[in-house]
Order: structure tokens, then sequence, then C-alpha cells
């Protein structure tokens, strides 16, 4: 199993370089690059210019609010400069944030997404071998690439792997048929969620398209709740406990709490949410409801937990770096054991 790190979403940029470093020397196979207050491609250059071993991925990058050529030249670039570490991670966010944050046009996602990819691997092939660009997406048509403006061609340059993160049935479906690879969202990643709603659909997607799991990287995005004893661990559980209240308040991201049976949470946690009233969360999710949804235990257990919950079907999993040092060593067993590796 391939382990990834994520990084805090408001990391300064001037920190970027030091935490690439820091976790390709923990061990992790790759670093997630999140598209929150800094551009993910910026951010992806500063790592990989850090590092000679890490793999790095935008986990995701926005689709609708870029042309796919300027995502596929962004791309190409860092691939280029990397030696083939950077990996294209793309998502779709919600309507509301593409029209009201960005002022970019919604429209179904799931076709948008599958012209998107077609378009951005086209603009990869041209690239490559300096064949004219010809797309005739409904979406993103594409038929000029003069010679001036074409990066290539670059037989030796393999066009970097494409994944996609989503939560709803048809978009991990187009994963399937389409991607290199799929990426759950936190929310999605309990062992239930992924074997009811996540798994069966990529299985269908792989079918449409008569293809099959092998070179096909399934990875858990889950959050994690750890220390390095019992009171550092019921210290990590309250500060999860706020971002659990935080994600599962929106409307989007409900269906694992229906699938457990949790449906009446998605209205108190908007609530709370609202409010910013967070003195009663505990009350609202016990730790019960937790446990059950974030793989919890002290760092010397852990390898063994997420190897039980994730092991027969995930291919890689997101295991997010602790701000405690002390949790340094521990987490480098954890990594090469996941890795099925020897410490």
């Amino acid at each position: 199993m391939k382990v990834y790190a994520g990084m805090d979403p408001r990391m300064p940029l001037s920190e970027v370089a030091a935490h690439a470093t820091r976790i390709e020397a923990l061990g992790y196979d790759g670093l997630h690059v999140a598209e929150t207050i800094h551009d993910p491609f910026m951010v992806s250059l500063l790592a990989l210019q850090a590092t000679s071993t890490l793999t790095v991925r935008t986990a995701v990058a926005l689709a609708f609010v870029r042309s796919p050529m300027i995502t596929a030249l962004s791309s190409w670039d860092l691939g280029v400069i990397s030696g083939g570490r950077f990996e294209l991670g793309l998502g779709t966010q919600i309507k509301q944030n593409i029209e009201d944050r960005y002022g970019s046009p919604w429209s179904e996602p799931v076709k948008r997404m599958e012209d998107y990819v077609d378009a951005v691997r086209a603009c990869f092939h041209s690239f490559q071998t300096g064949k004219p660009l010809n797309v005739t997406g409904s979406h993103y048509p594409l038929r000029r690439l003069q010679a001036y403006f074409n990066p290539g061609p670059s037989p030796e340059v393999q066009p970097p792997a494409i994944y996609l993160g989503g939560v709803n049935q048809k978009m991990t479906r187009l994963a399937g048929r389409v991607a290199d690879g799929f990426v759950t969202h936190p929310t999605n990643s309990s062992p239930k969620a992924v074997l009811t709603h996540c798994l069966p659909n990529l299985e269908t997607g792989l079918n449409e398209a008569g293809r099959s799991r092998a070179g096909f990287e399934l990875v858990v995005g889950t959050q994690v709740i750890t220390g390095v004893n019992d009171e550092r661990l019921d210290q990590e559980r309250e500060r999860q406990r706020k971002l659990f209240a935080f994600l599962y308040s929106t409307p989007a991201y409900a269906r694992t709490l229906e699938l457990y049976g949790w449906v009446h949470l998605v209205g108190e946690l908007q609530q709370l949410v609202r409010n910013d009233n967070w003195t009663t969360l505990k009350s609202v999710v016990t730790d019960e409801i937790l446990d059950t949804l974030i793989p919890t235990g002290r760092i010397d257990e852990l390898s063994a937990l997420l190897m039980k919950r994730f092991g027969e079907f995930a291919d890689g999993i997101t295991l997010s770096v602790p701000t405690d040092p002390e949790l340094d060593e521990g987490l480098k067993t954890c990594i090469h054991e996941l890795q099925g590796a020897t410490p």
C-alpha cells in the first residue's frame, strides 16, 4: 500500500519546501496538494523542487475554473521539471463555490468532467507527439495549437497520470472509465462507504471501458486520529471532532451519515456550525460516531488498525503528518509497515 501525506491548506508558501522535505524523509510515497487558498500548481512546484523521490499530486485541483489547455500546460511543465513525479488530480467542487467564489459557469458536472479529461489528455498527446490538436467535445472544443505554442514534441516525456476525486456515484463511475486512479473524500472513506458506494461504481466504470483494476489506484483519503499516548489521543480527538462537524455540515457530504442511519446529524451540524456553537458538539458528535468513521488509535497500533480497515481494497491511503514531532519515529515505522517494508 502506498502512503500519501497532506498539508495544512493555510501553510505559508515559504514553508512548503521544508514540509515536503520532512515527509520525504519520513518515507512517504507522495504528497497530496489541495486547492483552498493557494494555487495547487504553485505549491506542487515548490514541493517538487525541494525533493527528489516524492510523488506530488494535486488532490484536487478544480477543473471547471481553468481551461483544459492551461491545466495541461501547468501539469506538463511540472512533469518535465520533476522527471515525471507530478500527477494531476482533478475535482469539480460544488456549484455555489464555482459560481460565487470563482465567478465561473456551472453545468452538469459528470459529462463536463469527462470532456475535460479527454481535452487534457488530447493536449498531452499533442505536446508529446507534435500532432495536431482536434478535440470535438461539446464543452471544450480545442482545434488550435501552433508549433510556437506547443511545449513539445517530447516523446521521452510521459504525460502525467490523471486522478479524479469525488463523492457521488456517477463521478466515481466516471473515474473507473477515464482516470488512472481515484481519491475518496474524507467523508466517504469509511470501509462501509467504500464497499457500498465507491468500489461497485468504480468496477462498473472500469467494465464499461473494458478495463481492469490492474494499474488503477484507489486511494482512501481517510482522516486519522492518533497520538503517542492516550492523553495525546484524546486531545487530537477533540480537534478532529470540530473538523468532522465542519465537513459533515455540508449537505453534499451527507451520504455516509445516511448510510449509518445518522441522517438527523446533518441538520444538527449545520445549525451548530452556522451559529459557531462548538460547546455542545461533544453531545452531537459522540466518540462512537468518531470511532466508527475515523480510524483512531495510538501511533504504535495505527498500521495494524489501518490495514484491518482498508487493506483488502485500498491501493493507497492518506496519513496526515502530525504537528507533534514526538510522533515522527512511530510514524516512520507505521509508514514502512503499511508499505510492506521492514521498519
